[in-house]
């Protein structure tokens, strides 16, 4: 399983570049592979990302805005519900992904099934 992580390389905006160092700087931390689709150079990555957001997930005005994060084609969410699974150390569930013996994550999910 592939995490895909969709950015836009040449954002304007401060806010959305900071949200695109933040997941990517948490994957790669925490050596969870993924690959970037850049969709500011890439007609085909823009394209897709706004064809395969949800609709229930998707801003009542424009488009939905970058990051983006999939598991190949299945949707996992945008930064907030990113961030809300990071806080809750739930991030690889969030990704799909089983978590790592001794992760924080795997820690807590053990502690449930007691």
């Amino acid at each position: 399983m592939v995490i895909r992580v969709y950015i836009a390389s040449s954002s304007g905006s401060t806010a959305i570049k900071k949200k695109q160092q933040d997941v990517l700087g948490f994957l790669e931390a925490n050596k969870i592979g993924f690959e970037e689709k850049d969709i500011a150079a890439n007609e085909e990555n823009r394209k897709w990302m706004r064809e395969n957001v949800p609709e229930n997930s998707r801003p009542a005005t424009g488009y939905p805005l970058p990051p983006q994060i999939f598991n190949e084609s299945q949707y996992r969410g945008d930064y907030d519900a990113f961030f809300e699974a990071r806080e809750n150390n739930a991030v690889y569930a969030f990704l799909g992904l089983t978590a790592p013996p001794g992760s924080k994550e795997a820690e807590a999910q053990a502690k449930q099934q007691e």
